[in-house]
């Protein structure tokens, strides 16, 4: 008979969660690794940017949909058979990804590789509170806290290395020797809790279906709001529209259930609703960065993925270095007080953003991105704790599945913000630029000058067209500083999310202990 997790030595307890936080790695890290290298891969498939950009929204819609599904799931199969099922489905739709042969293979294939692999995604936070307890206890959501904001800036690192070095087809190949691992050995090492399948008969499968149907419409709209200009295209208007009716009848039918999806009723505890709002807010800080970041450098700088990659990989290595001091500080320190720190350093970290200019480079990013791989460290792993800590064991798994969503969710929101904030502010910046561009600027005049003799010269000596060719120069100039200021705008945004975040923490109460469950197989 396989050892329960309270008869297993400590050893054992830190090899199996390491094993499944492999897995847990490798989903989150599939979210940004082909963001660098999308261009490549529509190349591939012959397929073009409005097609391409589905191989990440395809993703994003299927794991968000099934991260809250993950509680009941686990309930029903057990933990450990929940995450060798997605471990095994998350590898083979990885190799299918690698082998996509059309782009609607690619994008069917993602979707897949996202709804099979976002199980392991919460079921990591939920066992880490079965098997530690004390001071394991803070160690282990240290760790937790450490990838779930180390892969997604990770990504484009790794995604533009793969590329540059091999072919756009190892960014999904890398995933099968970890992926098969974690479907081998979370099976014999993981015995946290036993199947349930009776959970079945009863289950509330309207309300799965309203969820689905919210959170799809939802993603969609927030990842394509900002291409085709929000309501003034018509599909939009129309997911807005079915995500707003399904999202209201989905929280109706969880509230109303004796056995919803999701566990609504835990937001009753201010812990829970607080952690939430934290998580969501996480979420918007770290893909927010993520995704303005290497757009900064891609569109201003021209820098490949891989110098998109090197410039910010800062961010992590300080993340890294910055989990023994959270480690020391969390035993001694109250947990509360940490977070305010987390926030506020990420709050300042964007407020060093703000002197941003066009040849902006790893050098003048290296503090302001220290400073944030610093401050998500201390930002995620003590919200772990004072978040699913004080919650009875029989809630924890529908906990979070909610806790995981609200940070995935955050995300979403959050580049849907900055999109629409670099859409609509660049217009505005260029117009106020251009406005001193006129004849009475002795230095404008003088470079429009400058700029024509030397076009002129490389035209042979063709004034008229060395003339044209100097405007345009002069409108990517202006183009240029309209976008950088455009960038400090969207990074002046998510600093006031930040700061009203963060006068918030002492709203919290001190971190309670999670009593041990009864059995080690309760349901």
């Amino acid at each position: 008979m396989s050892p329960t997790s309270d008869q297993m030595t400590t050893g054992a307890k830190i090899f199996a969660f390491g094993t499944m936080a492999v897995g847990f790695f490798i989903a989150l890290l599939d979210i940004q690794i082909v963001s660098a290298s999308l261009r490549d891969i529509g190349g591939g498939l012959s397929a073009g940017a409005d097609e391409v950009a589905w191989v990440q929204t395809s993703y994003l819609i299927a794991e968000i949909i099934v991260i809250p599904l993950s509680g009941w799931l686990s309930r029903v199969m057990s933990t450990r058979w929940l995450f060798c099922v997605s471990a095994a489905g998350f590898t083979i739709t990885s190799l299918m990804c690698g082998w996509a042969w059309d782009i609607k293979s690619m994008i069917f294939f993602r979707a897949l590789q996202g709804f099979l692999g976002g199980s392991m995604i919460p079921t990591v936070f939920t066992t880490s509170f079965f098997f530690f307890q004390g001071h394991q206890r803070i160690i282990a959501a240290a760790v937790i806290g450490s990838l779930a904001s180390l892969a997604p800036t990770l990504g484009p690192t790794v995604g533009g290395w793969i590329t540059d070095n091999y072919s756009w087809h190892w960014l999904f190949f890398i995933n099968l020797v970890p992926g098969l691992f974690v479907a081998v050995v979370v099976p014999i090492l993981v015995h946290v809790d036993r199947p349930n399948p009776e959970l079945l008969a009863g289950a509330d499968y309207p309300g799965m279906g309203l969820m689905a149907l919210f959170l799809g419409t939802l993603e969609y709209t927030l990842e394509e709001g900002p291409r085709w200009n929000w309501f003034s295209d018509g599909t939009i208007r129309a997911t807005a529209w079915v995500a707003g009716i399904a999202g209201i009848a989905f929280i109706w039918r969880s509230l109303t259930f004796a056995r919803p999806i999701v566990d609504l009723r835990a937001l009753k505890s201010r812990n829970f609703s607080l952690g939430c709002f934290f998580s969501f807010v996480s979420g918007v800080g770290i893909f927010s960065v993520v995704y303005l970041t290497p757009l900064f450098l891609g569109r201003v700088r021209d820098f490949s993925a891989w110098q998109i990659g090197l410039a910010v990989f800062s961010t992590g290595l300080f993340q890294v270095c910055s989990i023994p001091i959270y480690a020391f500080l969390a035993r001694r320190v109250d947990l509360r007080w940490l977070l305010m720190l987390g926030l506020a350093t990420f709050t300042l970290s964007m407020l060093l953003f703000q002197p941003i200019t066009h040849d902006w480079g790893w050098r003048e990013l290296l503090w302001p991105q220290a400073l944030r791989g610093f401050s998500q460290q201390f930002m995620v792993a003590p919200t772990v704790t004072l978040t699913l800590g004080g919650l009875a064991p029989d809630r924890l798994k529908l906990a979070s599945g909610l806790f995981n969503l609200m940070r995935n969710l955050g995300g979403a929101i959050g580049i849907a913000a900055c999109g629409t904030i670099l859409n609509d502010r660049i217009n505005l910046h260029f117009l106020r630029l251009a406005e001193h561009l006129t004849s009475g600027n002795a230095a404008m005049t003088g470079l429009l000058q400058r700029m024509t003799v030397s076009q002129t010269a490389a035209m042979a000596g063709d004034p008229l067209h060395g003339h044209a060719a100097a405007l345009k120069m002069l409108w990517s100039l202006t183009m240029r500083e309209a976008q950088t200021l455009t960038y400090a705008d969207a990074f002046l945004a998510i600093m006031a999310c930040f700061a009203f975040a963060t006068i918030l923490v002492p709203l919290l109460r001190k971190a309670g202990v999670n009593p041990r469950p009864a059995a080690a197989g309760a349901h």
